[in-house]
């Protein structure tokens, strides 16, 4: 029995929440946008993940995991580009947070934004989210087990199935930015603060990056 194609709609469903829910370099670039830079300039990194999602989304059901396993070479050049991009924003993160250590005194809005590289957030969320082969090859492996192959138009279960996690995405980054905000209030006042957490979070980056160079296909 199945839902417009769908099998066991409500296992994906807790599936689909419980990997939004996982930390990654989306929600923590999304996160460290709006604790720096607001509401506005947090939608904006939003929309980047949207759009780096859809592609994502589109280029799994047109095959792109196959074609990275069958051409390893390609693979490579797309995780060693994911991982150095991934490294350089958690660099210039870290270099932020300690001119902001050693100039206390300097404005936030001075500080941060521009030397973490955040003035333009939907162009950097966007790459974020597409420098990441793995992501295809998760997506592949965990939409395929949801998809009845005996349905006679794929394209309804997969439909479904994409806007399930893409309403959790939607709602869990919302969440995120109206926190950051919140924590941006904070940090007005606690500038050394303010670089530690930026520290962390470019600690957290370079982790990605190091994590992606040393991903495989199987």
């Amino acid at each position: 029995m199945s839902f417009y194609g769908v099998t066991d709609i409500w296992t994906y469903v807790l599936g689909a929440l419980g990997i939004v829910l996982l930390p990654g370099p989306n929600s923590i670039y999304v996160l460290a946008v709006a604790t720096a830079r607001g509401v506005h300039a947090g939608y904006k990194g939003a929309f980047g993940v949207f759009l780096g999602d859809t592609i994502l989304l589109l280029l799994t059901a047109l095959g792109a995991a196959g074609l990275l396993r069958t051409h390893p070479a390609l693979f490579l050049v797309v995780k060693y580009a994911g991982a150095a991009y991934l490294a350089w924003l958690g660099l210039n993160l870290i270099w932020s947070a300690i001119k902001k250590w050693r100039n206390p005194e300097l404005p936030l809005k001075q500080g941060l934004p521009a030397a973490a590289n955040m003035q333009n957030p939907f162009k950097r969320a966007l790459f974020i989210s597409l420098l990441n082969p793995k992501a295809i090859l998760f997506l592949l492996s965990f939409f395929v087990q949801f998809i009845d192959p005996a349905y006679p138009t794929p394209a309804v279960p997969f439909l479904i199935l994409s806007a399930v996690i893409m309403v959790f995405s939607a709602l869990y980054l919302s969440a995120l930015i109206f926190l950051g905000t919140r924590l941006a209030q904070s940090f007005s006042k606690r500038q050394r603060l303010s670089a530690g957490i930026s520290s962390g979070v470019g600690a957290l980056f370079v982790w990605f990056g190091v994590k992606l160079a040393s991903a495989n296909l199987h």
